[in-house]
């Protein structure tokens, strides 16, 4: 007879049962098309679909991806590149309906809400014609899950999403038997800062050596952007370096929104930067690294030259001590017009419930864009693709942006440019592209290049580093010309990489 306890056999078998997941159905549907890009029409083959990843643990997660893919191409001679956005909560949907994919979400020339919030028009400007591209979203964003559900948040962490995406990609490669392609990497903003340790994870691990990097609004080096767990948006104390990075985009914004001096303003927007950057390079650090051991009459220089800059009064410059955090500025230029400016796109311009504080309540870029991306995404996936599913897909995820476990950089600032400088060093043709907003607060355009003159690159790698400039924000493709330029700067960039 039982005496109705559980031996460690029973126990054992018990907990191997709750552990076990259930079989996962992969997804994929195709559809056929033809299209115009560029100067080429292509017939491609869309794919939407979900790819299961088994870690050693034995949990498993499901990427959501959509691809495209020209259809009769030689795999060996057709570039093939693996986009994806950053956040980190963030899902592809911008790099997928505003750059890469064969449809955009419309925006009228300048990048601002045009009609129907979330229509679609043909992307001429897309790159279709000269590589394939697969559009993947991070673990639980998109239609991206960890399984089980409640252990998701295991992937929320820098090298376990590092990881998670090199598997994802070197997987692709062999299913759809691609390794004989040219393969390159495309991320933005946090996509920049994973895409260089993916890069270098795929070629320590795996042996994949790639063609080429493109990083668009770059976010290697978090120092230099003012990205801090604890502070927030506002710079992190002790750290002066966003002062000095931001001041060029400062001005750039305040040059847009016509708040300079007529000698400012009738510059052009290029040559009034170099000076700005001279400036901020030269004297303006040398004031901050000073401290309060500046000279008074040294001070009140650097003052008024910051306010003729940012248009901001001396006054408030002073108060502030010479250091202006992104959300006051954004609060205070165009305060006398109760307006606020964007952090992702300063160009767009919003209102707050009252005039008065340091911050603004809420991102006017980011308002004006992922409303119609979220309604475009949506549509397109069950409509037009046909990828039917009751799952919501997740834009953006804030609760992933604040619980990202960034384990490896306990105590310091991120930082991977030293995993792209390795990866550069050891697969020496490899080539990377920078692409920058002016009016980009969020990953300034200063702060790219500080990081990449500061990575220690041997002159013959650092020639394969080509940067290019937008008038535009960090996500820059939304505004039509610097859309049609960076679609150009990209078909020479994958071009020269073969």
């Amino acid at each position: 007879m039982s005496d109705g306890k559980k031996n460690d056999a029973d126990v054992k078998r018990e907990d191997s049962e709750e552990e076990e997941l259930p079989e996962i159905e992969e997804q994929l549907v195709t559809k056929s098309y033809t299209g115009k890009f560029g100067k080429s029409k292509v017939a491609y083959t869309a794919t939407a679909a979900t790819q299961v990843i088994e870690r050693d643990d034995d949990k498993k997660a499901v990427f959501f991806y959509v691809a495209y893919t020209k259809d009769d191409a030689d795999p060996a001679d057709r570039p093939l590149i693996f986009a994806f956005n950053g956040g980190p909560g963030s899902s592809t949907v911008w790099l997928h309906l505003g750059l890469f994919g064969p449809k955009r979400v419309e925006f009228d020339d300048d990048g601002f809400p045009v009609g129907v919030p979330g229509r679609l028009v043909d992307n001429e400007y897309s790159i279709l014609d000269v590589a394939d591209v697969v559009h993947v979203d991070a673990i639980g964003t998109g239609l991206s899950r960890g399984m089980p559900k409640d252990k998701e948040k295991e992937y929320h962490h820098f090298s376990k999403d590092i990881e998670a995406f090199s598997q994802f990609i070197v997987s692709y490669l062999s299913r759809n038997d691609r390794w004989g392609s040219p393969v390159f990497l495309a991320g933005e903003s946090y996509g920049t800062t994973r895409g260089a340790a993916v890069a270098a994870d795929l070629f320590d691990k795996h042996g994949l050596q790639l063609n080429g990097i493109i990083l668009i609004s770059v976010a290697l080096n978090f120092q230099t952007i003012a990205m801090d767990q604890a502070a927030g948006y506002l710079f992190h104390r002790g750290n002066d370096l966003p002062f000095l990075t931001h001041l060029p985009t400062y001005a750039a914004t305040a040059w847009y929104h016509g708040a300079l001096a007529r000698k400012h303003q009738t510059k052009d927007l290029s040559s009034f930067l170099e000076e700005v950057e001279d400036f901020a390079l030269g004297q303006y650090w040398s004031a901050l690294a000073l401290g309060d051991q500046i000279p008074d009459q040294e001070r009140k220089k650097v003052v008024r030259k910051v306010a003729e800059y940012t248009g901001l009064s001396e006054d408030y410059v002073d108060r502030y001590d010479m250091r202006i955090h992104i959300m006051r500025f954004c609060k205070e230029l165009l305060r006398s017009q109760r307006k606020t400016v964007g952090r992702l796109d300063s160009r767009y311009t919003g209102y707050d419930r009252v005039a008065d504080g340091d911050n603004i309540e809420s991102d006017p870029a980011a308002n004006l864009t992922t409303g119609p991306m979220a309604s475009a995404l949506n549509a397109y996936l069950r409509t037009e693709l046909g990828f039917k599913t009751d799952d919501f897909y997740e834009i953006l995820s804030m609760e992933i942006n604040q619980r990202w476990d960034y384990e490896e950089f306990k105590n310091r600032y991120v930082d991977t440019s030293e995993k792209l400088r390795e990866v550069m060093s050891k697969s020496q043709r490899m080539r990377v592209f920078v692409a920058n907003g002016y009016y980009d607060l969020a990953t300034p355009h200063l702060a790219a290049e500080y990081t990449f003159s500061h990575m220690g690159l041997e002159p013959e790698i650092r020639k394969n580093v080509s940067m290019e400039y937008y008038e535009a924000g960090h996500m820059m493709y939304v505004h039509r010309p610097s859309l049609q330029k960076l679609a150009s700067d990209m078909r020479e960039f994958v071009e020269a990489s073969l």
